[in-house]
């Protein structure tokens, strides 16, 4: 089991995209490319950057000039992953059956649509099987 994923603010998650397309980057290098997107100063963004290594979602190297690199130790698909859930829980809470099945009744599913749904349930079945032995 992984360990928690940090709470990521929006504005953090702002710098996290950034990483998350290339890295590693610079603190100057996210400023400039968040310059152009954002009316943000220089210190907030460094601001944030700090903030995401002090809640573990960032990591950094230092090259040879000193120069401070930072990348992820979050993954997208596993942020994702996480705010899918818990957006879930929030909305629906226990509720989410009959809101798949309503989405299922109401959705215009293609065959190929069909066949993966097909597939994943499948595999949850055979999940449960593995599990029950």
């Amino acid at each position: 089991m992984m360990k928690e994923l940090p709470k990521i603010s929006d504005a953090e998650l702002e710098v996290m995209k950034v990483l998350w397309a290339k890295s590693p980057q610079t603190a100057n290098e996210v400023i400039e490319k968040l310059e152009s997107t954002t009316d943000w100063k220089p210190k907030t963004i460094r601001t944030l950057i700090n903030r995401l290594v002090q809640k573990e979602a960032l990591s950094y190297l230092q090259d040879k000039g000193h120069l401070y690199e930072y990348y992820p130790l979050v993954s997208q698909e596993n942020y994702l992953q996480v705010e899918t859930k818990s957006l879930l829980k929030r909305f629906y809470g226990a509720a989410f059956k009959p809101l798949l099945v309503n989405f299922l009744k109401e959705e215009k599913l293609s065959s190929e649509d069909i066949n993966e749904l097909k597939r994943i349930l499948d595999e949850k079945a055979e999940e449960n099987h593995r599990k029950d032995k």
